[in-house]
């Protein structure tokens, strides 16, 4: 339960950070490689398993980090294209309702039960994630040449959980949870760094301290919001169904209440239905994973 609570709070804290990219004018995209590097380090630097990290191509997960590492970056630049093209509150629903990827793969491929109690909570949880990200009383509105960009951030943000879910089941052992963690991290930094030498022979590139610095104070939450999350899979306390529904919806309304005292957000209605959803919901799935 512990490391449910802290993959929680780490994944906010994250919301928190990105709030003050905007407010400080960082470079998302330079951040966001730093903070693969940061994330790494970290990961290395808890690691206290046997094997070396010259080892690491051999183990049994490696291409399935190293996948995974391009899929987190691949999902970044979506991220930024649609709240560019949508807004905000799009990538945010399309993020959390990808719930729906991990939730299915653990009933079909683990044959985890799914009772009509649980499938109340997880509809509701789906309800109260759109109501709570949504802005505006119009609600969300998406042009039908910009559909495929949310969608595609619904599939690998899906993709992610999955994939976390599988492998640390099925190839990762106890102890090197941390060095798995910091290899998917290290992929996506070392294809991050590919991202800056382009911009650097296309004269696109300019270095800012703040953006590292940005980086790095999104690094450590964001390394401890995917060990953590592995950490609550292997607790065996909840199945992943029950697991990711409370993770995400707890994170929407931990993010939201963030939101109000840090940055003086003004929530309508329709806000708050979807925080009170969201209690409603976590509850129901709780219940029935008793």
């Amino acid at each position: 339960m512990i490391y449910l609570l802290l993959s929680i709070a780490a994944s906010s804290l994250i919301f928190v950070i990105f709030k003050l990219f905007s407010k400080y004018e960082v470079n998302t995209l330079h951040a966001i490689i730093v903070n693969y590097f940061v994330a790494c380090i970290c990961g290395l630097s808890l690691y206290k398993g046997s094997t070396a990290v010259a080892e690491i191509p051999s183990q049994d997960w490696f291409y399935g980090t190293v996948i995974l590492g391009l899929i987190f970056i691949t999902v970044f630049n979506l991220m930024a294209l649609t709240t560019q093209r949508s807004g905000l509150s799009v990538v945010s629903v399309a993020t959390k309702m990808s719930v729906v990827i991990p939730i299915l793969f653990g009933v079909l491929y683990y044959k985890e039960s799914l009772g009509m109690l649980k499938i109340i909570g997880i509809l509701l949880a789906l309800v109260a994630v759109y109501l709570a990200s949504i802005k505006s009383k119009e609600g969300i509105s998406i042009k039908k040449k910009n559909l495929i960009f949310p969608f595609l951030v619904f599939l690998g943000s899906g993709a992610i959980d999955t994939s976390i879910k599988f492998m640390e089941g099925e190839y990762v052992a106890a102890d090197d949870v941390p060095i798995f963690s910091a290899t998917i991290f290290g992929a996506a930094a070392v294809i991050g760094v590919f991202i800056i030498l382009y911009q650097i022979v296309t004269k696109t590139f300019t270095f800012k301290a703040k953006n590292v610095v940005a980086g790095i104070c999104l690094g450590i939450p964001n390394y401890f919001s995917i060990y953590m999350l592995v950490q609550a899979l292997r607790a065996d306390t909840f199945d992943s169904s029950t697991l990711f529904t409370i993770n995400n919806v707890a994170i929407v309304m931990v993010s939201t209440f963030l939101g109000i005292l840090l940055f003086k957000e003004k929530l309508i209605f329709k806000n708050w239905l979807g925080i009170g959803m969201a209690v409603v919901s976590i509850v129901l799935v709780w219940i029935a994973s008793k």
